[in-house]
């Protein structure tokens, strides 16, 4: 019988006793990691670690280079007593600064080529010994805690325990992915994204493969070289592979399952993506870094190109009017999720309206249909209230992606004298766009008041590590 709560180096221990050799991961160039290796440097870098830890927190502060030490030192925390707290170098120094703050780090461990104030290298921990007894861990116990993207304001650190991140359980002979052997993403280390890609490689059936750097030929390089079986994107990922045709110069039928998770897919990029991956089933994953493990999953659909599918993994949905109570079918409200067990909160805040009785709240207004598939309507902060209408910046967005010229395109609002607010947009496109042409193409499509009155043509979108738009970025572009 599998446990429900399990401490994580529990699991690494017990799967490493069985499968010693089971390559977990390897990170394109620079090498890979056996379940049995892990387990192994995993126990020594914690002994070497400054301690006991007892619940203090280690910020880890690694670039995407360095996946193999960054995954053992993370394990090493744990193993420690300790709370990781995963950080990507490529943050600027005042948010890293803020977030090694805010969370109370006791301890930075860093990567190659970084260099920070009181930090220890991983190196020098990798090579000391010691002798100590590691503690028992509490599954219920904090493990890690995960700064937010922080697009909409101050990123905030989500907590999460070890029973969180090992459920639901996986039983041994039913890991994810059996289908394939390999399994490749590109997702930077401190993301959620890149978390669930690293649990991954601790219960699932393939070997993760990352790369470094993504761009869209080294990406299908590395999905050629392995045969993947699995891959993972985040939309801005899948619309530069897309752009670049990348199925015309790489074998990609090895590809049974195409997962995109992080934001929606427009539907057009979705179906694009059928065509590219012949053999592939896409799929878009809906959570966030607070909501996770909760889920919904949706296979593409033509019939239901918009839809976010159903709650998954034993997971709860729900939409909610101002009041709090669950709304008719078709009736648009807030989107909560609910994880099966073991929910998520805040560093240091002792309450949140995100979070209700283990349910949160996601930020974003949606519906379900009739059978109980979620369709977003907006991100919540995103809807632009212009004179007496609420329009939809995903709506305007998956309207502007069926241009034949428009690669990636983004929707905001924009302060106006008359109307309060009004449409933005910014597309990436093969062209020089104008913006009477966009509303030429558009208005058969949108209502008046959808139509944007604001066009910024740009190389790319300002994103994220996390691959979402930088929405304020775009607001000072166009006031500019």
């Amino acid at each position: 019988m599998v446990q429900s709560a399990l401490p994580v180096p529990d699991l690494l221990a017990s799967r490493a006793a069985t499968d010693p050799g089971h390559e977990a991961l390897i990170v394109a160039g620079q090498g890979s990691l056996t379940l049995a290796e892990w387990d192994e440097r995993a126990t020594a870098v914690a002994r070497a670690l400054p301690g006991p830890l007892g619940g203090d927190r280690v910020a880890l502060v690694f670039g995407a280079r360095d996946w193999l030490d960054y995954a053992v030192s993370w394990m090493a925390v744990l193993k420690a007593g300790g709370v990781a707290v995963p950080l990507s170098d490529r943050l600027a120094p005042p948010e890293l600064a803020y977030m090694i703050e805010n969370c109370g780090a006791t301890t930075v461990v860093h990567g190659r080529g970084t260099t920070l104030p009181q930090g220890i290298p991983y190196e020098d921990l990798s090579q000391k010994s010691g002798t100590e007894v590691l503690p028992e861990i509490d599954p219920l116990s904090l493990a890690q805690i995960l700064y937010t993207s922080g697009t909409t304001g101050r990123p905030k650190g989500v907590t999460a325990t070890h029973a969180n991140l090992t459920s639901p359980p996986v039983h041994p002979k039913r890991r994810p992915f059996a289908h394939s052997r390999h399994l490749v993403h590109a997702f930077p280390i401190g993301t959620n994204a890149g978390q669930v890609m690293l649990l991954h490689a601790l219960t699932a059936a393939p070997t993760v493969v990352t790369l470094p750097l993504f761009t869209p030929a080294r990406f299908a390089a590395l999905i050629e070289e392995y045969a993947a079986g699995t891959v993972f994107v985040v939309p801005a990922m899948a619309v530069e592979l897309l752009g670049a045709r990348v199925q015309d110069r790489h074998d990609l039928s090895s590809v049974l399952l195409l997962g995109s998770a992080a934001a929606a897919l427009p539907p057009k990029v979705a179906a694009e993506l059928t065509a590219a991956f012949p053999n592939a089933t896409v799929a878009n994953y809906y959570t966030s870094t607070e909501a996770a493990p909760a889920q919904t999953i949706m296979i593409y659909d033509a019939e239901r190109p918009g839809s976010l599918g159903r709650a998954a993994g034993g997971s709860r949905l729900r939409i909610a009017g101002a009041e709090g109570d669950a709304v008719e079918p078709g009736q648009t409200g807030e989107v909560w999720l609910r994880a099966a067990a073991h929910a998520r909160a805040y560093y240091g805040s002792d309450q949140d309206d995100a979070f209700q009785d283990g349910w949160v709240r996601m930020g974003d207004l949606g519906y379900l249909d009739d059978e109980g598939y979620l369709y977003l309507v907006d991100r919540e902060s995103d809807v632009i209230k212009s004179g007496a209408f609420k329009v939809s910046t995903l709506q305007v967005e998956s309207a502007l992606h069926e241009h034949p010229a428009v690669a990636d395109a983004s929707v905001f609002g924009v302060p106006h004298p008359v109307m309060g607010m009004a449409v933005a947009a910014a597309v990436v496109a093969g062209e020089p766009l104008a913006l009477s042409d966009v509303r030429a193409f558009l208005s058969p499509r949108l209502a008046g008041h959808e139509l944007p009155s604001v066009l910024l043509n740009l190389d790319a979108l300002p994103r994220n590590a996390a691959g979402k738009v930088i929405k304020r970025e775009l607001r000072r572009m166009a006031e500019e």
